[in-house]
C-alpha cells in the first residue's frame, strides 16, 4: 500500500536552455523533463533538435545557459563526481591496448576498487553482456556490436542508477541493431537502471521505451510524450504486434505535426 509519498525522480530538468555563443545558436529552449526510477526514456526528433545536447547537459558534459538539472537529488556535476551515471556513445571508445576485461575495469580502477573486487565485478559484467569467453581478447578482435556490449558493461560496472546512451547502435547494421535492442532490454530488466536513450529511429524508440519524448526542430523544445504500453518481456514478435504499429504511427504523427519545417531527408531518417 502506498504511503502517499511520491517517488523522487532520478532526473529532473527544469527550465533548461542552452545557447552556444558561436553563431548565437539556441539548441534547447525551456526544457522540462523528469525521468522516474526504472524508466526507459527515448529522445527522438529531427537532426539538430538538441537531443544529444540535452543528454550531455544531463550528464554534465556541457553546462546549460539557464535552468537546472538534478540527478538523484544532486546537481548534475555532483552526480557525475559521485558516479551516479554511466554514458555510452555511438562509438564504443575502447582502448585497443587493454583487454576486454581491463576496459571494463577501467572506471573501477579510477574509483580505487581493490583488485579482487574489480575482478569479481568484471566477471559479473562479462556474464551480463554474454562475453565471458572474450575477457582476454582486445577490442580490435571484436565486431562492432560486441564492442558496444563491452561499452555498456563498462558503463554499468560501477552500478550507476542512470544510464545515458547517445545513439549507441546508430552505426550498426539493422540485424545487429535489432539483436542489441533485445539484449539492452534484457540488461535493463536485470539491472533496474533508469535509461535516457537518444535515437533517430522511431521503431527503435517504441520498441525499447517506457516513454518516448518527441522534440521539435531547433530551438529544441519538448513537443510531446508518447507512453509506450507494450508488455514485457518484449520479443521479435513485439515488432509485429498491431499495438506496436499504432505507437510507431503516433510518434511519427507527433513528429510531423511539430516539424512543419523538416527537410525531406530529415523525414526519411526518422523512420
Amino acid at each position: 500500500m502506498s504511503d502517499g509519498t511520491a517517488t523522487p525522480a532520478v532526473v529532473r530538468v527544469e527550465g533548461v536552455t542552452k545557447t552556444f555563443p558561436r553563431g548565437n545558436v539556441t539548441a534547447l529552449e525551456n526544457i522540462e523533463l523528469e525521468v522516474a526510477p526504472r524508466e526507459f526514456v527515448s529522445l527522438i526528433g529531427p537532426s539538430g533538435c538538441g537531443k544529444s545536447t540535452l543528454l550531455r547537459v544531463i550528464g554534465d558534459l556541457i553546462e546549460p545557459t539557464a535552468g537546472t538539472v538534478r540527478v538523484n537529488g544532486k546537481s548534475a556535476r555532483q552526480a557525475r563526481r559521485d558516479g551516479g551515471y554511466g554514458i555510452v556513445f555511438q562509438e564504443a571508445v575502447l582502448y585497443d591496448w587493454r583487454s576486454i576485461a581491463k576496459n571494463i575495469a577501467l572506471p573501477l580502477e579510477m574509483l580505487g576498487w581493490s583488485r579482487r573486487r574489480r575482478r569479481e565485478r568484471v566477471a559479473e559484467m562479462l556474464e551480463l553482456v554474454e562475453l565471458t569467453s572474450f575477457a582476454d581478447h582486445h577490442p580490435w578482435q571484436l565486431s562492432g556490436g560486441m564492442q558496444q556490449r563491452v561499452a555498456i558493461a563498462r558503463a554499468l560496472s560501477f552500478e550507476p542508477s542512470l544510464l545515458l546512451m547517445d545513439e549507441p547502435f546508430g552505426a550498426l547494421d539493422e540485424m545487429t541493431r535489432e539483436r542489441l535492442n533485445l539484449e539492452l532490454l534484457s540488461i535493463w530488466e536485470q539491472t533496474g537502471n533508469s535509461v535516457v536513450f537518444v535515437t533517430h529511429s522511431i521503431s527503435e524508440a517504441v520498441f525499447l521505451s517506457s516513454r518516448v519524448v518527441v522534440m521539435s526542430p531547433r530551438p529544441g523544445r519538448i513537443a510531446g510524450f508518447v507512453e509506450i504500453d507494450l508488455p514485457h518481456p518484449r520479443t521479435v514478435e513485439t515488432r509485429e504486434a498491431p499495438r506496436f504499429f499504432e505507437l510507431v504511427t503516433e510518434v511519427r504523427e507527433l513528429l510531423r505535426r511539430r516539424g512543419e519545417h523538416l527537410l525531406p531527408e530529415e523525414e526519411a531518417v526518422l523512420e
